[in-house]
Order: structure tokens, then C-alpha cells, then sequence
């Protein structure tokens, strides 16, 4: 088992910029390739943005290519999302997630633990 907690949602205004936090505890966090998803209200969970295990890899969805980047500390056990140039179709829940084996980074099926959440809201 994995378990992930999410921190650093808020509310800032357009332009504004914002880091995400995902701890992980359980087993070996460098062992596990994660992502970050994200659901507005009415609509599916997307992805966001993933890396691999050693965090060598990054995908990014083309709506935050540019704004956003993830990252990862092994040794302190957490994942980050750096958002910046925030707009207000960014607002939504977060959610990190954790992946081990074969990896198809953006397909939110693959990933095996999942974070409760944590909302941003962008104000225009």
C-alpha cells in the first residue's frame, strides 16, 4: 500500500502561481512513476502532468505545457507540481497518484493509489 496526501490548493487569481505538494508513505516511493490528475466539476478526471521513478521522465498535457512543472525529492518521499501563469479553467481538484510497472503515463486506469485531493481555484 501507498499513501498519498496532497497539499498546497487555494484559491489565487489568474496569472498567479501556486505549488502542489503530494507526500508518500508506505512503501518505496522511488519505486512508483506518478502523475497528477485533475477533475472539475461535470467532468472527467484528466490528466495533468507525470514522472517516472526517477525522475528522469516528465509528460505534460499540451493545456499546461509551458506553465506547469512537475518534480519529484526520493529522499524526501514527495512529488511536486509547480503551476504557474494560472488561468481560470485550471480550477479543479488534484490529485496525485502513484504507478508501478508498466507505465502509460497519462492514462489515469494505470495508476494503482490515489490522493484524496486538494481544490485550486483560479479567479479571473
Amino acid at each position: 500500500q501507498v499513501q498519498l496526501v496532497e497539499s498546497g490548493g487555494g484559491l489565487v487569481q489568474a496569472g498567479g502561481s501556486l505549488r502542489l505538494s503530494c507526500a508518500a508513505s508506505g512503501r518505496t516511493f522511488s519505486n512508483y512513476h506518478m502523475g497528477w490528475f485533475r477533475q472539475a466539476p461535470g467532468k472527467e478526471r484528466e490528466f495533468v502532468a507525470a514522472i517516472s521513478w526517477s525522475g528522469g521522465i516528465t509528460f505534460y498535457a499540451d493545456s499546461v505545457k509551458g506553465r506547469f512543472t512537475i518534480s519529484r525529492d526520493n529522499a524526501k518521499n514527495t512529488v511536486y507540481l509547480q503551476m504557474n501563469s494560472l488561468k481560470p479553467e485550471d480550477t479543479a481538484v488534484y490529485y496525485c497518484a502513484a504507478e508501478r510497472g508498466r507505465w502509460v503515463p497519462n492514462n489515469r486506469d494505470e495508476y494503482d493509489y490515489w490522493g484524496q485531493g486538494t481544490q485550486v481555484t483560479v479567479s479571473s
